[in-house]
């Protein structure tokens, strides 16, 4: 899906992981540079993955921060 956000071409996708989604968007600026933010979050449905992927995408173009997935995954260090 590609959605116009003040002159801004937004494309979030969503990626499956095992059983996880990953979020993820891409912007193309009216100049035609294109920005990718790459893996934005894991998600455990579809409609939450997208829904994050849009509001990331949005706020790059506002100028804004962007939001903070609501976990994320650090791999574990195991001692020897």
């Amino acid at each position: 899906m590609l959605f116009i956000h003040h002159g801004t071409a937004i494309q979030p996708s969503i990626a499956r992981s095992g059983n996880m989604f990953v979020a993820r968007v891409s912007i193309l600026a009216e100049d035609g540079e294109v920005t990718s933010l790459g893996d934005l979050g894991l998600f455990v449905n579809r409609q939450s993955a997208f829904a994050f992927a849009v509001r990331c995408g949005t706020a790059f173009v506002d100028d804004e921060p962007l939001p903070r997935a609501p976990w994320s995954c650090q791999p574990q260090l195991t001692r020897d």
